[in-house]
């Protein structure tokens, strides 16, 4: 299982793993500085969500516990845990295309709204940890 107990903690190479979605009452983490950043964590069965300097960053439905999570200047890779099949919401650069690979695999291209965000539905219910990476495609 890959449950932070610790709801949020920092991982080697600057990636961070968060939120625990087996708790049953919410769990609240703020004001965390990491490499300069300062994180809160919001985690329960029922919702996990990360902000960064107060910006949103990651949210899902139902709550997840999420490791080795990094963002690069190229996109975000992470992988992610939880009881139900979960909707997942994160936070990139605003109208800018994206390639999605769950699991190693393509699942296709997708583009951000104006504000960043980037839904994607994910198989967790008897999946153990899913890899997801999200990479933003070249230009023309």
């Amino acid at each position: 299982m890959a449950v932070v107990e610790e709801i949020l903690r920092a991982e080697e190479g600057g990636a961070i793993s968060f939120g625990n979605h087996k708790l049953v009452h919410k769990a609240k983490l703020e004001d965390v500085e990491h490499f300069g950043d300062v994180l809160k964590v919001k985690t329960y069965q029922t919702m996990t969500k990360l902000e960064k300097n107060g910006m949103f960053v990651y949210e899902s439905v139902p709550g997840t516990s999420v490791t080795n999570f990094l963002e690069t200047e190229d996109g975000i890779s992470f992988q992610v845990e939880g009881d139900e099949d979960a909707q997942l919401i994160v936070g990139l650069q605003d109208e800018t295309e994206y390639e999605v690979f769950i699991n190693g695999e393509s699942i296709g291209r997708m583009r951000t709204s104006l504000g960043g965000k980037l839904n994607l539905s994910v198989e967790l219910a008897e999946a153990g940890e899913v890899s997801v990476k999200v990479v933003k495609t070249a230009t023309p």
